[in-house]
């Protein structure tokens, strides 16, 4: 699993931005006169602020013990965990030291100064190192990230017109053998009709011959005889019928 979609790694950025906050309204804090409203405001922003960021890297501690346990599971290994660890432990030191600088500064009121100051300097030197190293950790993953980001979404573009194509093949196969279909139908049809046509065509050459013969007949017969005829040729064109249309 890439950094860029690694939950850890995005809560980690959520917390360090929070920690960047928090030095930042620290050292606003440190030039501020005491015992002045603004002071009072800000030192009760930074110990809220403290807790909140302790209590963010606590759970984050928590999931690194989770996947401490089954690190082949979450696809890290034991390099990962550790520089997890340094950097949960970092963090909790930054807190920490601000945490106790300003109570310190809350509780003298001025006169401790010099632990005052001290804790400020060991904060201080805790956390340029972690920014320096931060700085060209990032810099380097960032790269790694972004490469990693592109070609994921590269892999997802193709995998996804693959699909699409994949389904575009299949429904132009069926309407290719819907297509085959209708037209082996249509020459089934063709070929009916063309049988139905004959058909009739002979059977109306039989009758038209039938009829040229009963003319005759009926010049050269008497009148009973020409009734006897009638009889005859309409008893042969039953049969005629039933021979040629129900059979």
């Amino acid at each position: 699993m890439s950094s860029a979609q690694d939950p850890f790694y995005i809560v980690k950025e959520e917390i360090q931005e929070s920690i960047d906050k928090l030095l930042s309204t620290f050292h606003q804090w440190e030039r501020i006169p005491v015992e002045t409203g603004e002071q009072v405001h800000l030192t009760k922003e930074l110990l809220a602020s403290c807790e909140s960021i302790e209590w963010q890297v606590d759970e984050l501690d928590k999931t690194i013990s989770v996947a401490a346990k089954d690190p082949a599971w979450y696809g890290i290994d034991e390099v990962e965990l550790d520089k997890r660890r340094r950097w949960t432990s970092t963090a909790h030191t930054q807190v920490s030291n601000v945490k106790k600088s300003v109570v310190a500064g809350k509780e003298s009121n001025g006169t401790g100064t010099t632990n005052v100051n001290g804790m400020r300097r060991e904060m201080m030197r805790m956390s340029n190192p972690h920014q320096a190293d931060r700085s060209n950790q990032y810099g380097s993953q960032d790269n790694d990230d972004f490469i990693s980001s592109e070609s994921d979404r590269q892999l997802l573009l193709i995998r996804r017109q693959d699909e699409e194509l994949d389904v575009l093949s299949a429904s132009v196969e069926r309407i290719g053998g819907v297509g085959l279909t209708i037209h082996e139908e249509l020459l089934a049809q063709e070929k009916i009709i063309d049988e139905l046509g004959s058909e009739m065509d002979s059977t109306s050459n039989r009758l038209d011959f039938v009829q040229k013969k009963v003319a005759m007949v009926m010049k050269k017969a008497s009148a009973k005889g020409q009734i006897m005829m009638i009889l005859f040729l309409v008893v042969l064109f039953i049969v005629l019928f039933v021979l040629v249309f129900l059979t």
